[in-house]
């Protein structure tokens, strides 16, 4: 059987908390090491296996971390492990870079490509699968010369169909909950062809299953040249996400890798050149203002437009899209706070939702009235939990209110100015948290530091102080 470039797409499961370290089994163990085998090329060595201390586990282990955005330590940390239980494609992730394409960059020779659907799953009707694979080739169309044509007999360049187990060429699937679909290269014979996982469940727009769109557009990449990509934006990046097709926008990475290959559409209407991809948002960035900050279950969650960033207690840093951890979650929020339940909220516009660990709350989302706030109010700018109080505050303009989380009501008195209660802050409040005792309240690009008891400013930090650059 002649080489061949495969992706094979794995289910998102759901994330986990970051375990200590101590509860890193033997198990645990031989799972990182088959993991690094099947994704990182660690091979078996006849020879010394160490040289300078550093064994050829460890390196692999910081060639896996150095992709991922973890913390560079060569060991099995909590973060590490925990990043390899989540299910990902089956592509080999050696290029540290943002977007990539196969080895010798193969592309097709031609601008128009056809395609055939061999069969239809079961779990939607035809129209639906049609429509799901037509616009998931359009995503790619749409930026690129490229032009895609179906045909309904015959042998087309992307050959596309479903089945379960073995089906056909040497790699077959594994049930349900494992593998989503896989693609190939562009090459002669079996080159572009993709194939999806019939034990899976497919869906149209649901987020209770697969959508099919999302499935079929990051495996129509690796059809069209590309391979992996690290940003975790990207659509390219070797983990599924749930989007909303209606809305999806191909990511500016992608864009660039697939650009690199074909160039642009030369169609595009400079008038109306439709909406701008979306760029990753970027920790080094010193003009970023961020949307929310929250604490949730001892780590740290930072929001920017559709993404977050996680810090855990060992200040280890992983950024991923708001929807990976929580599928039916708004994005660009306006505020967020942990409860004394922990419990999250999420607040966008004059809508809050509430979430238990992944799970949105029965009843939710609400409106912001249900907190007794003002039903004039069109949105808050920041929330915290005082935990001392336990008493939410919402920041509102230059103005603050007082909410009772034990009574469930809102206190008497409010709202109150801002600078009664914080010296010195004056400003619309963008984000707010507190931390280890402390309160911090970010201005735009600063994060003003408080003792809330006193009211006491005692530091002015950049409002990245928890979140470093980690390009610096």
């Amino acid at each position: 059987m002649r080489s061949c470039n495969l992706c094979i797409v794995l289910s998102l499961t759901a994330a986990v908390y970051c375990l200590p370290v101590s509860q890193v089994t033997v198990q645990d163990e031989s799972f990182a090491e088959s993991y690094l085998k099947n994704f990182f090329n660690l091979t078996e060595e006849t020879g010394p296996t160490i040289r300078r201390g550093i064994s050829p586990v460890s390196k692999k282990l910081s060639e896996m971390q150095r992709f991922f955005g973890l913390q560079i330590t060569g060991t099995l940390t909590a973060d590490t492990l925990e990043m390899m239980k989540k299910a990902r494609c089956g592509v080999p992730d050696t290029n540290v870079a943002s977007f990539s394409t196969f080895r010798n960059s193969p592309k097709w020779e031609k601008n128009r490509l056809t395609y055939r659907i061999e069969n239809y799953t079961p779990d939607m009707s035809t129209s639906e699968v049609d429509d799901s694979i037509e616009k998931a080739l359009q995503v790619w169309a749409k930026v690129t010369p490229l032009r895609f044509t179906r045909i309904y007999s015959g042998t087309a360049d992307i050959m596309i169909s479903f089945g379960p187990r073995s089906h056909g060429d040497y790699y077959p699937f594994d049930g349900p909950d494992g593998t989503l679909a896989h693609a190939f290269a562009p090459a002669p014979g079996i080159g572009g062809d993709a194939h999806f996982d019939e034990d899976e469940t497919f869906t149209f727009r649901s987020n209770t299953g697969y959508v099919l769109f999302m499935v079929a557009a990051h495996e129509f990449g690796h059809s069209l040249g590309l391979s992996h990509s690290n940003d975790p934006g990207a659509l390219m990046y070797p983990v599924y996400t749930y989007r909303n097709p209606d809305t999806f926008v191909l990511p500016r990475d992608d864009v660039n890798g697939i650009q690199s290959l074909y160039g642009p559409n030369p169609d595009k209407d400079p008038v109306q050149p439709g909406p701008e991809p979306p760029t990753t948002p970027d920790a080094c960035d010193s003009t970023m203002v961020l949307d929310a900050i929250t604490t949730l279950r001892g780590e740290m969650f930072f929001f920017k437009n559709s993404f977050f960033w996680r810090r855990s207690p060992q200040r280890n840093i992983q950024q991923s899209l708001i929807t990976n951890f929580w599928p039916n979650a708004p994005i660009n929020i306006d505020a967020a706070y942990e409860s004394q339940s922990d419990k999250i909220f999420l607040f966008k516009g004059r809508r809050v939702w509430a979430f238990s660990g992944y799970n949105l709350v029965r009843g939710y989302p609400k409106e912001l009235s249900s907190f007794g706030l003002p039903r004039r109010l069109r949105k808050i700018d920041a929330a915290l939990y005082d935990v001392e109080s336990g008493k939410t505050l919402f920041f509102v303009g230059s103005s603050y209110y007082s909410y009772d989380e034990a009574k469930q009501t809102m206190d008497q008195g409010f709202p109150k100015r801002l600078n009664r209660t914080f010296y010195g802050l004056k400003g619309k409040v963008t984000a707010a948290f507190q931390y280890k005792g402390y309160t911090y309240i970010n201005r735009g690009q600063d994060m003003l530091e408080y003792n809330l008891r006193t009211g006491r400013l005692l530091r002015v930090l950049r409002n990245s102080y928890f979140l470093p650059c980690t390009n610096s």
